[in-house]
């Protein structure tokens, strides 16, 4: 991982030469495209005391896991849902270290993220060692590998999607017809996804296996993005 863009200390992917999260503002970012997009907070107040579980690919530097965590702490006094869980497939995770240098900008993510980053200090994350850290009523399961492989061992299907993968241009593995195709049959009817991207190639595929899709504003400098849900019949 480098860093670019001067004082907005944007980290970059050397591997993919994409930014992990916007250059405008990151954690504005995803509170717009992916708890925005799946309803996020409103949802876990209407779960009736279930558990709550959110899929992600491409955990990164972990902004989208700390920006639900805060906001999942924030609604601690109108939320339904009783716990959440939150699985994110990683195929090049990032030390703690540059983690917590990318997160920094941000005092109030890294406030609760603190506590989690030590725990993952103390897990040997690699090739073939996930990752699972609960605090208090929330899992976070990180698992290493490449998403393709990995997302067969998932068992319970999640509520809403985090699409999160660096651009389809750069990264095209993860936007792949079978991949999504497994997204989809691991989705609860009525669960959702969102992406920042706008990809013509990503809207056709999502909607090839199912999921409706529907093209909407897209943050900052992006004029369009997707987002959608599995229908419930």
């Amino acid at each position: 991982m480098s860093s670019a863009h001067g004082a907005a200390c944007v980290p970059v992917s050397a591997r993919f030469d994409d930014t992990y999260f916007s250059v405008d503002d990151g954690w504005a970012e995803t509170r717009d495209v992916f708890l925005g997009g799946n309803g996020l907070p409103k949802r876990w107040r209407d779960h009736r005391s279930a558990p709550f579980r959110i899929g992600e690919l491409g955990f990164g530097t972990g902004l989208n896991f700390f920006a639900t965590l805060l906001a999942w702490e924030a609604s601690h006094e109108t939320r339904c849902a009783s716990t959440l869980t939150f699985v994110s497939f990683e195929k090049y995770p990032l030390r703690r270290d540059e983690m917590s240098r990318a997160l920094s900008v941000w005092p109030e993510i890294m406030d609760v993220a603190a506590p989690w980053l030590e725990a993952l200090e103390a897990v040997p994350i690699s090739g073939d060692q996930d990752a699972i850290v609960r605090i208090d009523d929330c899992t976070l399961e990180l698992v290493v590998g490449d998403a393709r492989e990995r997302i067969s061992e998932m068992r319970t299907p999640v509520d809403a999607w985090y699409l999160d993968g660096f651009s389809p241009a750069k990264n095209p593995e993860l936007w792949e017809d079978a991949l999504l195709a497994e997204l989809y049959a691991r989705t609860v009817p009525g669960g959702t996804f969102s992406t920042y991207t706008a990809a013509g190639f990503v809207r056709r595929g999502l909607a090839h296996v199912g999921f409706e899709v529907s093209r909407v504003a897209g943050f900052g400098r992006k004029r369009e993005r997707l987002q959608g849900f599995r229908p419930a019949a």
